[in-house]
């Protein structure tokens, strides 16, 4: 049956990318951005006219919505999310998407800058999305696949779904957040408003891709003081805590322990942002790993780091804050199998091979796992994201929507029983 709906996914996706929804981690409101409501109010006016009347943002900037089982079944409640907005890592204004039709595995340069190519070189995953339609941005912006794609996915879910009432399911709960990026997705969401049992992200990447696990993430920040003195008569008295956090920064390994020298499982310590003064200055790390347990003793040798640097000034100081951002959802998925098996038959019925991964990072179904909302990921195409390379493919932003709407009717099949093996 999905295989003859006319999918409007496409269309959704080239409309949501052109609105800018950047988010700013510097902010101090919520959401960080106000513009990232602009594609929420068209989210919400675009459900409404679907039908789906309680379709409404809240003050927070998130949309609720509900699609009416159509079963006399009693199942669990699903909700599928995905997030509005886009990576602060690279512009998000003035997007313009182009549809490379039939994709033939030439270079994809992008006209706005031609110095900007996606080719399979670079980029393997393309080697199996030939004959595909590739969607990118021009060349001085990021597309905004991560997430548009997954939030025109559920859209389209919406639509199929309210025109074919034939298709069996339980209550459907959607949810599009702000400040994903920025690592404040969830940060005001009501659980209790949102009604759902169980929930799935839609922000993967490759096709089939079932994501279960995730890094345990923690912030750090490192303050180094120093002793600020006329530099003109300074000999003996000034002591520079730009030049401790230098030194500090120096003796971290150059090839371990870092984003740029670990893959797989294996855990890093990331500085990420850095500012000061001769007095006083603050470097910001986030700390990753997949075994939770782990983070503390990544922090304990980076303070070990922090304490080596002070001990060559005299006179310098520091302190070193800790603080929990997201835990590995694998903790609590572990619990429910069914809700993995399930996507695993809806994938099947899909004739989509099924792949659990595990994620280096984390997703706002991160921490909904831990708030009380099992949900995990699942794929959308997205591809090479928060970069001005990114793409996506059609078909696979097409056979995502078919997953889920398999995905629904099987919970309604199963009633949400499967044992814990």
């Amino acid at each position: 049956m999905i295989s003859e709906y006319d999918f409007s996914v496409a269309s959704r996706f080239l409309k949501y990318v052109t609105v800018d929804t950047q988010s700013d981690p510097n902010a101090d409101r919520f959401p960080s951005t106000e513009k990232q409501k602009d594609l929420s109010r068209i989210l919400v006016d675009e459900l409404r006219q679907m039908g789906v009347s309680d379709a409404h943002l809240d003050e927070h900037g998130y949309v609720y919505a509900t699609i009416p089982g159509t079963t006399d079944k009693k199942v669990p409640v699903i909700c599928f999310c995905s997030h509005v907005d886009t990576s602060p890592d690279c512009s998000g204004t003035g997007v313009k998407p182009i549809v490379h039709k039939n994709f033939d595995g030439k270079d994809i340069v992008l006209p706005d800058d031609p110095t900007q190519v996606i080719s399979i070189r670079q980029h393997s995953y393309l080697k199996k999305r030939m004959g595909d339609d590739i969607i990118t941005a021009s060349g001085t912006t990021l597309l905004g696949a991560d997430d548009k794609a997954g939030v025109a996915i559920i859209m389209d879910l919406a639509q199929y779904l309210v025109t074919h009432s034939e298709v069996k399911h339980g209550d459907i709960k959607i949810l599009f957040t702000p400040d994903e990026e920025v690592g404040r997705g969830v940060e005001k969401v009501d659980l209790k408003k949102l009604g759902a049992d169980f929930g799935y992200t839609l922000d993967g990447g490759k096709r089939g891709t079932y994501t279960d696990e995730t890094f345990s993430a923690n912030g750090v920040t490192v303050s180094f003081y120093g002793i600020s003195a006329h530099p003109g008569y300074a000999k003996g008295k000034l002591v520079n805590a730009m030049k401790v956090a230098g030194t500090f920064l120096d003796l971290l390994p150059k090839d371990s322990f870092s984003p740029e020298n670990t893959e797989d499982r294996e855990g890093f310590v990331h500085p990420v942002q850095m500012e000061g003064t001769v007095e006083k200055a603050v470097v910001h790390f986030i700390i990753r790993d997949f075994d939770t347990s782990m983070l503390k003793l990544h922090e304990k040798r980076l303070e070990q780091f922090a304490k080596q640097a002070t001990g060559r000034y005299d006179g310098s100081t520091y302190t070193f804050e800790s603080r929990e951002q997201y835990r590995n959802m694998k903790d609590v998925l572990k619990d429910y199998p069914q809700i993995g098996e399930y996507v695993k038959e809806a994938m099947k019925r899909s004739e989509v091979d099924f792949r659990q991964d595990s994620a280096r990072g984390g997703t706002d179904g991160s921490r909904l796992s831990f708030m009380g909302l099992p949900c995990p990921d699942i794929f959308t195409g997205e591809m090479a994201f928060h970069s001005k390379q990114e793409y996506v493919s059609v078909q696979d932003m097409q056979k995502s929507v078919e997953v889920l709407v398999n995905l629904v009717q099987v919970w309604e099949e199963k009633g949400g029983l499967l044992p814990v093996v």
